[in-house]
């Protein structure tokens, strides 16, 4: 059986979808379904198991599992429960780890860009004790990725137990269908859609940096299969190890998504400028752009969606 932790959950439940269609059915899910209408992104599935996260160590216990693909966190870039987060993002990980190298079971698991701060060092995913200790997580979230980050890589370099195969995947800002139950951390397709489809004004953050223009802040928007789609590349791929960044390797600006949107729903946007919050400008990321040099030299030779095929398709699956 395959293990996919936050099954339920944005990327989990896509990648579930794809291993569906595979004829994967063999699949274990862990996560909290609350009572919420998370569990919708699971209502098509075929399912051998859920299992709480609180009771998922006593399960594995004398279980043979063929893979664990670890994408179960508190992903909430707002979080302030810094206790919660580390238990939940770091400790279970670190007990997943454990198992999976106790027992011989392939680890792959979801990192973060968050894990890269301001950009200030840069996007490389070099993996090595010393580049990892250069980056400086502006959030929680992203610090108990980091903590992570660095040790597994300690423990690769010092000869340590890891899993026959282990993987991280540093995440950019991903986009696609089953991110509703989100809430505030939705991306911003979803969240515009439906106003760019009523003809209701779109507010994007004025630059607050002489470099950019109001609304031509640039990130690596990265669609949702394109993430499933290195996850899947990985399984087919056991000898394959690192920590590896998943982005579309091509930075847009919020404009450009924006009318990505309005193109796909047949509306042009009605686009008006804000001031970035104060409390915000010390801590926003003007740029992010995924270097793809580590996971293309690996053999990863999947083509990503471009913004505007990646939202069209978002949208007519919304239909």
């Amino acid at each position: 059986m395959l293990l996919v932790t936050g099954g339920a959950g944005f990327i989990g439940s896509n990648l579930i979808a794809q291993l569906n269609e595979g004829g994967r059915s063999d699949i274990v899910v862990s996560d909290e379904l609350g009572a919420g209408e998370k569990w919708r992104n699971l209502a098509k599935r075929k399912l051998a198991d859920v299992v709480p996260p609180s009771e998922l160590m006593a399960w594995l216990e004398g279980r043979k599992l063929e893979a664990v693909l670890h994408l179960g966190a508190i992903s909430d870039t707002t979080a302030s429960d810094a206790d919660l987060v580390i238990e939940t993002n770091f400790r279970l990980s670190l007990r997943l780890l454990d198992w999976c190298a106790g027992s011989r079971t392939p680890f792959i698991y979801a990192s973060s860009a968050a894990t890269y701060g301001d950009g200030s060092n840069g996007f490389d995913d070099d993996w090595s004790i010393d580049a990892l200790a250069r980056l400086r997580p502006m959030n929680l979230y992203g610090w108990s990725k980091h903590l992570f980050d660095q040790v597994v890589a300690v423990r690769y370099g010092n000869g340590g137990k890891l899993p026959p195969q282990w993987a991280g995947l540093k995440f950019f800002n991903v986009y696609g269908p089953n991110e509703a139950h989100k809430g505030d951390m939705q991306s911003v397709v979803s969240k515009i859609r439906p106003l760019v489809k009523a003809g209701s004004p779109i507010h994007l953050f004025r630059s607050h940096n002489p470099s950019y223009a109001d609304g031509g802040q640039l990130r690596d928007f990265v669609y949702v299969k394109d993430c499933v789609a290195a996850v899947m590349w990985l399984l087919r791929n056991p000898v394959v190890n690192g920590l590896f960044n998943v982005g579309s390797g091509t930075a847009r600006s919020f404009v450009d998504l924006v009318k990505a949107v309005g193109a796909a729903v047949g509306h042009e946007p009605d686009i008006r400028f804000i001031d970035t919050p104060v409390e915000l400008r010390d801590k926003y990321q003007y740029f992010t752009q995924a270097d793809m040099t580590k996971m293309r030299a690996a053999g990863f030779d999947h083509p990503f969606h471009s913004l505007e095929d990646g939202v069209r398709d978002y949208v007519r699956s919304l239909r």
